[in-house]
């Protein structure tokens, strides 16, 4: 895939949606395709790695590991989304793990790259970290509403054990 095409697909995605021609062209530059058939693992916890990606089509789920329970789902992702954002923030290794749960297109952007165009180009820099934020703090709401949700569970159960003893 070449770089105008991978920018005609940037144009189309949510993450990337209403940048600039010319910002998507510059992320085009440093972005290659990438496929995850259904299963596949597109990075784990503690590894190191070094894209980013924007999916655009398929889902994906981020799990956590948990002790005596393995890994956990704790948020499915879908076309338009941003998968792997520690690369870009630089932060090392990776905090949870993603598995492919369908057939997964994605765009992926070498963080390094992308840190660097950030750093070079304060314009996009801003739109970009503005959009990975607005991610975070998507999954931030997303995750507060399933502690709750784990949490109704508990109380309901609790208050079932009660009511029959």
């Amino acid at each position: 895939m070449d770089v105008q095409q991978i920018q005609q697909i940037l144009m189309k995605l949510r993450f990337t949606s209403g940048l600039s021609d010319e910002d998507q062209r510059n992320l085009a530059r440093i972005s290659h395709a990438q496929n995850f058939p259904k299963g596949a693992t597109v990075f784990t916890v503690g590894s190191d790695h070094k894209d980013i990606y924007v999916i655009r089509s398929g889902r994906v789920e981020i799990c956590m590991s948990i002790p005596a329970r393995g890994c956990l789902p704790v948020l499915t992702l879908e076309a338009g989304d941003l998968v792997g954002w520690s690369s870009i923030l630089k932060q090392g290794e990776m905090t949870a793990t993603v598995i492919a749960v369908e057939d997964t297109q994605t765009i992926a952007i070498d963080a390094a790259n992308l840190s660097e165009l950030c750093e070079q180009d304060h314009d996009i820099g801003y739109q970009i970290m503005r959009r990975v934020a607005t991610a975070l703090s998507q999954r931030l709401v997303a995750s507060r509403l399933q502690v709750l949700d784990m949490f109704g569970d508990v109380n309901s159960n609790n208050s079932q054990i009660g009511a029959s003893e």
